[in-house]
């Protein structure tokens, strides 16, 4: 409601986004401008559904805390490698 609010009063709305992103789908509220990225679609999936099964899998407090720890530093991870080629790509910087 908000994106359509500002395209009626004139605003140019432009969403950058990684090739492979998940939740970000084209539009006519705004211009969608992708970059590419060395993560697969894949990938990045199975990333996140073991970051499911961990969260939910049996064990002890400590135990399922580390193996959710570690998921997340990863997706951590795979968010930084997007952000930075998002700055080495002079066409959209």
């Amino acid at each position: 409601e908000i994106l359509e609010g500002l395209r009626q009063k004139g605003h140019e709305i432009v969403v950058v986004s990684p090739e492979n992103n998940l939740h970000v789908k084209p539009s006519k509220n705004f211009i969608l401008k992708t970059y590419p990225v060395p993560l697969k679609e894949e990938e990045i999936n199975g990333h996140l559904q073991s970051f499911l099964v961990d969260a939910f899998e049996e064990g002890s407090f400590l135990e399922r805390f580390l193996r959710v720890h570690r998921r997340v530093q990863r997706l951590f991870e795979l968010g930084f490698i997007a952000c930075e080629h998002l700055l080495y790509n002079k066409e959209l910087i």
